[in-house]
């Protein structure tokens, strides 16, 4: 196994480890802090939004400094985010704590470039996603465990120690940063040969490689994001919310042992379709009923179906760029990906206060539907171009 793409994976282990704990506590911070049921999920929401407006930056800045100095950079902003966490929530501001998942988003903003750094320092894109992804095991067990061990030992004002952990998950992220060798894009390269943006995003290839990125993200953020609001109106506790969500980002990563080799037999398209249809049984199942056992096996089949979805999009989308086209596309992708998730965490707790559990997950359907339709028509599209060849 490459050395550097284990290193990343542990990077970005640690990092999605921070990020689940904040889908843990952040909503329910929310829900006690915010002046209305609307503004629930506003800390959720400015996390995002500072993820989406790092996207473009994070791609431009490391094609002229380097990844890892623009890693670094991203890592050092979201440790003053973990800062002013603690201080907001030991202040009960809410304002304050918005701001500081706003910082803490920007430094996930940066972080989500691991893959492509994973992908670049490796022979093989599908195992170097693979286990990139599957980092996220760490999160699932150490995130959500984290804020429940750090709020019933050391209890204080909303979760406030909790940023603590953070930032000592983000200073061992920095010192590993340190130790990776990168496959930087060497300065002298040409870039005469580099396409527009238009031509680039114009591939049916990238066009439904983000657009699937987008659809699942989004509709996996927006479900994951209000399922504690919702644990929490049918009775639930933190620890049984946490179990939920610990399962859930389970399902995210544990699928991404063999989602390469899944990819590598069948394709990305038949894995997406896969993908998208499993969604489609989370939201049966959540229409079933709301007890504990319906929420945990629903989340889990919803980390399952973005697995899939994301990771074939993710590979997809790097085979339609050159290496000195790769920050405009890879700062693309991310801005168009992230920005719907960022409206899905801001309408979460909103749509769960307003419309409901169930209806939100009747929503999903058609959703689900339009990415399989989407899926079809590239697969048409990229026959009549292996005929045509």
């Amino acid at each position: 196994m490459n050395k550097n793409v284990l290193l990343l994976a542990m990077c970005q282990g640690l990092i999605t480890t921070g990020n689940i704990l904040l889908v843990t506590i952040a909503a329910l911070v929310g829900q006690a802090l915010s002046p209305s049921a609307a503004l629930t999920t506003l800390p959720v929401a400015t996390q995002m939004f500072g993820l989406l407006i790092a996207t473009i930056p994070a791609s431009l800045l490391m094609a002229k400094i380097g990844r890892r100095w623009g890693f670094s950079f991203g890592n050092f902003i979201g440790l003053i985010g973990t800062f002013l966490g603690y201080v907001a929530l030991s202040q009960s501001a809410f304002l304050l704590f918005c701001a500081a998942t706003l910082l803490i988003g920007v430094g996930i903003g940066f972080a989500t470039l691991y893959r492509f750094a994973a992908i670049e320092a490796s022979d093989n894109p599908a195992t170097a996603i693979s286990t990139i992804m599957a980092s996220g095991v760490i999160a699932a067990i150490l995130g959500p465990n984290l804020a429940v061990w750090v709020t019933n030992n050391f209890p204080s004002l909303n979760y406030a120690n909790v940023f603590i952990s953070l930032s000592g998950l983000y200073l061992l992220a920095l010192c590993l940063l340190q130790v990776v060798t990168f496959n930087e894009v060497a300065k002298t390269s040409s870039n005469a040969s580099a396409r527009s943006l238009k031509e680039i995003v114009a591939q049916p290839q990238f066009i439904t490689a983000v657009v699937i990125a987008m659809l699942s993200y989004t509709i996996m953020n927006l479900l994951m994001t209000a399922t504690p609001l919702a644990m929490h109106r049918h009775g639930f506790d933190l620890a049984e919310s946490a179990l939920v969500i610990e399962w859930h980002v389970l399902g995210m990563f544990v699928p991404s042992f063999f989602t390469g080799k899944l990819i590598e037999r069948f394709g990305q398209a038949k894995i997406m379709a896969v993908g998208a249809l499993i969604i489609l049984l989370c939201c049966i199942v959540n229409l079933q009923g709301v007890s504990h056992e319906h929420f945990l096996f629903a989340l889990c089949l919803l980390g399952i179906g973005w697995n899939f979805m994301f990771i074939s999009a993710t590979q997809m989308v790097s085979e339609t760029y050159h290496p000195c086209e790769r920050a405009k596309a890879q700062a693309s992708n991310e801005f168009l990906v992230f920005s719907m998730v960022a409206i899905s965490s801001l309408g979460a707790g909103w749509l769960e206060a307003v419309v409901g559990w169930q209806t939100l997950n009747m929503w999903t359907i058609p959703i689900m539907i339009l990415a399989l339709g989407i899926i079809y028509w590239f697969s048409t599209v990229q026959q009549k171009v292996l005929e045509v060849a």
